[in-house]
């Protein structure tokens, strides 16, 4: 469907009732999964780009101008400013605390939101459709997909002993054989009871949603005095 030269109220009504509904959609979504951008977000965003979207097709003139050249016009920089701006507000969607970055979906839900704002703002509802439903396929059916994706976790496991304490080899051979990489970080020792505490660095590969690594710490445990287990948290959202 190609954009309304001249878009009746009836035209106009139509675009901003699927661009509400579409944003409603995801948005609730994203509301259930307790992200910052929720539903209200979602439908200012779409809407946002709708409205702009609506406002450069009603300012087109054909005044010298033919079909072909209406993707070079000036005008059509407003819909251009809309997508960079959204890039400022899915920046500050995105944290970073130490080694964990959240926010990365949210941000690209809003950019895509912009972009189905447009595609309803600029009268191509078959497009705005597909593009939502295609959205809401990677938002919930790509989710089951992505939890079940094996990727690699870290934990920080410290040892203690006394004189007897570990050797950073047998730690090494122990968590080989179980299947697990490790690395070395650090020990210490206190002067007074000549005690040691061994730092090391656990990676294993796992999906999602298999859970904590109770295998790995039980197996620790079986052998070791472990006085820590630290997991350490990486990811995006």
């Amino acid at each position: 469907m190609d954009m309304p030269l001249h878009p009746n109220w009836w035209d106009i009504a139509l675009r901003i009732t699927l661009t509400v509904i579409a944003g409603a959609v995801v948005g609730i979504n994203r509301e259930a999964g307790g992200h910052s951008a929720g539903f209200r977000t979602t439908v200012l965003v779409s809407l946002a780009a709708a409205l702009s979207m609506i406002q450069a097709n009603i300012l087109l003139t054909l005044d010298g101008k033919t079909p072909a050249s209406f993707a070079v016009m000036d005008l059509m920089r407003l819909p251009l400013g809309i997508l960079t701006g959204m890039g400022f507000i899915g920046g500050g969607a995105i944290l970073k605390r130490g080694n964990l970055v959240s926010g990365v979906t949210t941000a690209a839900t809003l950019w895509a939101m912009t972009v189905i704002g447009l595609c309803f703002g600029g009268g191509q509802l078959v497009l705005g459709c597909v593009g939502t439903i295609v959205i809401l396929v990677a938002l919930v059916g790509f989710k089951w997909v992505d939890f079940r994706i094996p990727r690699q976790r870290r934990a920080h496991v410290m040892i203690a002993g006394g004189s007897d304490a570990p050797m950073v080899s047998d730690v090494y051979g122990m968590l080989s054989a179980a299947g697990y990489r490790s690395n070395f970080l650090r020990q210490t020792s206190n002067g007074e009871d000549g005690r040691k505490s061994t730092t090391f660095e656990v990676r294993w590969d796992q999906p999602e949603f298999a859970g904590p690594p109770e295998d790995l710490l039980s197996l620790l445990k079986q052998k070791y005095d472990v006085q820590s287990f630290e997991i350490i948290v990486e990811g995006t959202h």
